[in-house]
């Protein structure tokens, strides 16, 4: 029993600690402000809660399924990392370079106060919780995190669950970030909520570009062999 709570606490640990500095949702929160723009508080714990359960079955869905989903269409890790990398580094760019936020913050918050509960789905799943949260590296590392689950049945229901576990309280912290987010921008005060967009959007668009070169790189180390 305590070989089994042993490797279960370790599973449960393990999943938080190796997604959440990938996913950093504290530093994506300012983006995440920048694109809603206004919205009413309501709305905005709507737009989490939606967000962090889109988040739940990518990661999920990645840890359990995603290393067959890519043998079935042959497609390896580093052509993810590659294409996740442009689409990140695009959207990283695209923020960095904004010169109509003001004017953008307020046609998004206008329409979004409206959403209807599909609008809600639709817009909740892209780009707030694809590719702005759980982007390539974070696909990746859970596809890399699934393939690594034990063989013996008995480990692999303990370990699931746990790991299943980790994914709950890694999207929950996720919830949290962007639920509280106008508060974090209250605290800085409106200057300070832009430098710290701007400053996300940076290191969102060397993110990008770190994701793909690493998938450049073993793609080209696998071409050399």
């Amino acid at each position: 029993m305590s070989i089994a709570l042993s490797v279960f606490a370790k599973a449960l640990i393990v999943v938080p600690i190796t997604l959440l500095p990938i996913l950093n949702p504290i530093a994506v929160a300012p983006i995440f402000l920048s694109m809603t723009g206004p919205m009413d508080q309501q709305m905005t714990n709507r737009l989490a809660k939606r967000i962090a359960f889109n988040c739940f079955f990518l990661l999920m869905g990645a840890i359990f399924v995603g290393s067959y989903v890519l043998d079935f269409f042959g497609i390896s890790l580093p052509i993810v990392r590659v294409a996740g990398g442009i689409v990140v580094g695009m959207a990283g760019w695209k923020l960095l370079n904004d010169q109509g936020g003001d004017k953008l913050r307020n046609t998004v918050a206008a329409t979004a106060n409206n959403w209807s509960k599909e609008e809600l789905k639709r817009h909740s799943f892209f780009p707030f919780s694809f590719p702005l949260t759980v982007g390539p590296g974070a696909i990746a590392t859970s596809i890399t995190l699934g393939a690594q689950l034990p063989a013996k049945p008995v480990d692999w229901i303990i370990v699931s669950f746990a790991g299943a576990m980790g994914v709950l309280l890694t999207c929950f912290a996720i919830y949290l970030s962007y639920r509280f987010a106008r508060k974090l921008e209250s605290f800085l005060g409106e200057v300070g909520a832009t430098v710290l967009m701007r400053l996300s959007a940076f290191i969102l668009l060397c993110i990008g570009i770190e994701i793909g070169w690493n998938g450049f790189t073993a793609l080209l180390e696998d071409f050399i062999r």
